[in-house]
């Protein structure tokens, strides 16, 4: 299936209907496996709305109708937008780093939302796009490929072309696109290593991402540690797989949530106390610390590599100079 970068934004349940693939279905295509599960849609409207983006299969976005859909797979289906849905241009910042006839690289601040959805319908980084870019109305959704959760900053790749928009779902389905973040977690991490396990959709609270051993789809994420502190560690990640919110959950999952992460670990003390100082310079960075640092794919149009980076932006990078005054490590 098609992989989809990590930190795509949960959206509401508001406006979504949600099905699980049925033992019947599992192994079958997802337009057909739509078009039974949700039958009072058409299939060619079922599947313009796979094109759009609007299906997801345990919180992926599949853009693909031939993806097969496996047994218990839940697919969300976003097919009844507003009335007043449609998309509009608006003059916003938006900080171009790359941009040429087929693609554009964005920085994404933390706090901008990628894309509407049920809890906002304008401000967002694809309203942006399509004022900057106007061409961008021809793509789905505006040319964006993958996304960022709202509060992580970095890079995205956004296509202006619908060759450059295959070639960049394929490159993401063939886990050849370099991504890279800077994270910083709660707790020391000794050294580096590779976190190879399963995610879904969480059991019980359905917003969420969870390690699901049984029925998970496969989630691997690289790391090595960039700076000891005391309590804390600065970590380099970089994926193999793309899963919804892969990176939050991974370090969660073995005990070392990212800093300002409340959804999947507020901020728990090891190995001693910390200092007032330290407590409240947590407490004011107020989004996990998370940053996609460096993108790297091939050209869809010249077949070269190319690759940008971006080091974090202020916020991020005064926790980290924070850290090392407050949290040395002990040696």
């Amino acid at each position: 299936m098609t992989a989809v970068d990590p930190e795509v934004a949960v959206d509401s349940d508001d406006d979504l209907l949600t099905m699980p693939v049925p033992a019947e279905l599992g192994g079958q295509r997802l337009d057909v496996v739509c078009a039974r599960l949700f039958d009072q849609y058409s299939r060619a409207r079922l599947q313009q709305w796979i094109v759009e983006g609007r299906v997801k299969v345990d919180g992926e976005v599949l853009t693909r109708s031939r993806e097969l859909v496996v047994e218990g797979g839940l697919i969300e289906l976003d097919a009844v937008p507003l009335p007043d849905h449609r998309v509009e241009p608006q003059d916003m910042p938006l900080e171009v780093v790359h941009a040429d006839a087929d693609l554009a690289v964005i920085f994404k601040p933390a706090g901008l939302t990628v894309h509407p959805g049920a809890g906002q319908r304008d401000g967002t980084l694809q309203n942006a796009l399509l004022h900057h870019f106007p061409q961008s109305n021809a793509i789905p959704r505006a040319g964006i490929v993958h996304r960022l959760d709202k509060d992580t900053s970095g890079l995205l790749m956004v296509a202006l072309t619908l060759e450059a928009h295959a070639s960049m779902v394929d490159q993401l389905a063939a886990r050849s696109v370099q991504r890279e973040y800077d994270a910083v977690t709660q707790g020391p991490l000794i050294a580096g290593g590779t976190i190879d396990a399963p995610i879904g959709r969480h059991p019980r609270e359905r917003t969420k991402m969870a390690v699901v051993p049984r029925g998970g789809r496969e989630a691997v994420t690289h790391y090595r540690v960039e700076q000891h502190f005391g309590h804390h560690s600065h970590v380099r990640v970089q994926l193999e797989t793309g899963r919804t919110h892969q990176i939050r959950v991974h370090f969660a999952h073995i005990r070392h949530p990212l800093v300002g992460d409340l959804t999947y670990g507020a901020h728990r003390v090891r190995g001693g106390g910390l200092d007032e100082a330290l407590r409240e310079r947590l407490a004011a960075f107020d989004r996990q610390a998370l940053h996609a640092r460096t993108l790297g794919f091939v050209h869809p149009r010249s077949g070269q590599d190319v690759v940008w980076s971006r080091p974090p932006p202020a916020d991020m990078q005064g926790l980290l100079d924070a850290l090392v005054e407050l949290d040395p490590r002990d040696d």
